[in-house]
């Protein structure tokens, strides 16, 4: 959305993120999914879990007998999770929005330690991980042409304002 304007056309290939808005309500926005609780429905089928912060570990790890305080020294609270069923997969999403130069600038730099960490948390269950960052246009400054290039060698990825259901493993909205 454009400060001032309106929104555009509603997509079916990606869950689209405004500064605050949730993976709920990202994909309660595209036909044929549902949520209810934690579980992501496609039609009728279970395709994700969806989890923030505190709940990660509570209702994601702790039922899988995963006992984060052994693993690692600090817990880190990630902004979105989304555990794809099919693919095995944990997507931590980290959802970093800028208008001004500040810490989040940082912030980016810290992916493969964040990375390494989260995967002890689930590579015990036999779970991949891909640790993801959704960004606003302000990260297409050309200063920031190093960090992205840091954050893919680094095997994370990152996107604009979009997540790719492709890219999650998901169907697109029917």
């Amino acid at each position: 959305m454009i400060k001032g304007g309106v929104g555009g056309a509603r997509t079916l290939t990606g869950l689209r993120f405004e500064k605050r808005i949730d993976l709920k309500k990202a994909f309660l926005k595209l036909k044929g999914y549902s949520v209810v609780g934690e579980q992501v429905l496609f039609d009728t089928e279970l395709v994700a879990e969806l989890y923030k912060k505190h709940s990660f570990y509570k209702k994601f790890l702790e039922p899988r007998k995963v006992k984060w305080s052994e693993l690692l020294s600090k817990k880190l609270l990630p902004d979105q999770v989304a555990f794809v069923v099919k693919k095995n997969t944990v997507f931590i999403i980290e959802i970093k929005f800028q208008k001004v130069a500040g810490s989040v600038d940082e912030k980016l730099q810290t992916c493969a330690f964040k990375k390494k960490q989260y995967e002890k948390l689930v590579g015990s269950l036999g779970f991949e991980l891909e640790y993801v960052y959704v960004l606003n246009k302000w990260f297409k400054q050309a200063c920031y042409k190093d960090t992205l290039a840091y954050v893919t060698e680094c095997d994370c990825h990152y996107f604009f304002k979009e997540v790719p259901l492709s890219f999650l493993g998901l169907p697109a909205g029917s």
